[in-house]
């Protein structure tokens, strides 16, 4: 079940032609908050009993290898994902004017008993250069331009702990202000459909984030709003 390193992760720069058309259409809504569960949804293991610690990174930071020589890394977009995500832009679903932009913030919502672990894998996995969005020419757009610390790109918070996820979501909105309606969530378990009893959204993930993936769920996010 584990996920050797992928070439595609090992590369210094991003494309953006893997971004669906949908979300690269500055007049459509898009979510305020896109928040990612972590073991079988941005990584193919259980960080908390596959892994043996310590982890060590590999030259270029596209992987990790623990004390049994294993490696770990993301599944092959991911780390597209998270440096593209955040630098689209959209309309606002409610909260004010229609019209009002919106750049989605990222977050992580994870019920791992190994959370220091999954935090260290978190700034050992760097993303790949990605170009600044097109759309604005802004070169300070989130994402644009550098490779980081794919623990970075979650400026929505990091709730990686045991228990509900329900809780998790309760402690990411305090710390955004972020509407649970304004919020898309992908998940692999289907259990954890509980918050949707909040608002959000959440998109069931069966073999990890794609594109279309997120695609279908910020699709359905739509839906759920209206449009």
């Amino acid at each position: 079940m584990l996920r050797k390193l992928s070439k595609q992760t090992t590369s210094s720069s991003l494309a953006t032609t893997s971004i669906p058309a949908s979300l690269t259409d500055a007049s459509l809504l898009l979510p305020r908050l896109i928040v990612f569960d972590l073991d079988y949804t941005l990584w193919p293991f259980w960080i908390d009993t596959h892994v043996s610690p310590p982890l060590k990174p590999n030259a270029v930071h596209s992987g990790a290898t623990d004390r049994n020589g294993e490696e770990y890394t993301f599944y092959p977009d991911v780390p597209s994902i998270l440096q593209l995500l955040p630098t689209l832009t959209g309309v606002a679903a409610g909260g004010g004017s229609n019209d009002a932009p919106v750049r989605p913030k990222l977050g992580v919502a994870s019920r791992t008993s190994a959370p220091q672990l999954a935090r260290e894998l978190l700034k050992m996995l760097h993303l790949p250069v990605a170009p600044t969005s097109g759309s604005t020419g802004d070169d300070n757009n989130a994402g644009g331009g550098k490779a980081r610390r794919a623990g970075d790109v979650f400026d929505g918070g990091m709730e990686i702990y045991p228990g509900s996820k329900v809780k998790h979501f309760e402690s990411l909105a305090k710390r955004t202000g972020v509407r649970f309606e304004d919020m898309l969530f992908f998940d692999d378990e289907a259990r954890n459909r509980d918050t949707e009893a909040l608002g959000v959204t959440m998109y069931l993930v069966r073999d990890g984030v794609t594109w279309d993936v997120v695609e279908k769920g910020v699709a359905e996010w739509r839906r759920r709003r209206g449009a």
